[in-house]
C-alpha cells in the first residue's frame, strides 16, 4: 500500500509517495533507473530514452514523453529533457527537468524488501499559471496521486 503526502512549503511545491516492494533493493533500483521502462508504470510519462548516455550517472540526460488525459482524451502532450543530478547505486536516483521540477527516488532495505520513496519539488506557479495549475488542475495533488500509482505499478510488476 502506498502512503502519499503533499505538504506545502513556502519556496517550493512538494509531494511524495512511499511503498515497500517485496524485492531486493538492487532489483528495484535497476528497474526505476531504467528510464526506458517508466512508460510501463507512470500514468503521465509514456516513454523515456537516454540522450547521449546509455544509463544512469550524474550528468546523464534523458528525454521523457508525457501525456495528461481526461479519461481517454489527451489534453496535453509534451516532451522534456532531464539531467541526472544525484546517483548512488541502490540508494538514490534524482533528476531535474527543463521545467525545473526535481524528481527524487530514495531506496532502503526494509524487512527483506525495499522501501522506495518518490518525491518531487518545483517552484510555485505565478500569475495565470498559479490559477490554472494550482486551482483548476490542482497539479500538485495530481502529481502526488500519479506517484502513488507509479509506485503501485512498479510494486506489482516486480512482485510477480
Amino acid at each position: 500500500m502506498s502512503d502519499a503526502s503533499t505538504e506545502p512549503v513556502t519556496d517550493r511545491e512538494t509531494g511524495s509517495a512511499t511503498t515497500t516492494i517485496a524485492a531486493p533493493v538492487a532489483d528495484v533500483f535497476a528497474a526505476v533507473t531504467d528510464v526506458t521502462r517508466m512508460g510501463e508504470w507512470s500514468p503521465e510519462c509514456v516513454a523515456g530514452r537516454w540522450v547521449g548516455a546509455e544509463g544512469p550517472a550524474v550528468g546523464a540526460r534523458f528525454q521523457g514523453d508525457n501525456v495528461v488525459a481526461f479519461g481517454p482524451v489527451p489534453l496535453k502532450r509534451w516532451s522534456t529533457t532531464s539531467e541526472v543530478v544525484g546517483y548512488e547505486p541502490n540508494a538514490l536516483f534524482e533528476f531535474v527537468t527543463e521545467g525545473h521540477t526535481n524528481w527524487r527516488y530514495e531506496f532502503a532495505e526494509r524487512d527483506g524488501g525495499t522501501e522506495v520513496t518518490e518525491s518531487f519539488s518545483y517552484p510555485p506557479y505565478l500569475g495565470w499559471q498559479k490559477w490554472v495549475y494550482g486551482r483548476l488542475a490542482n497539479r500538485r495533488t495530481a502529481m502526488t496521486k500519479g506517484m502513488a500509482k507509479t509506485l503501485g505499478r512498479i510494486k506489482e510488476s516486480l512482485e510477480r
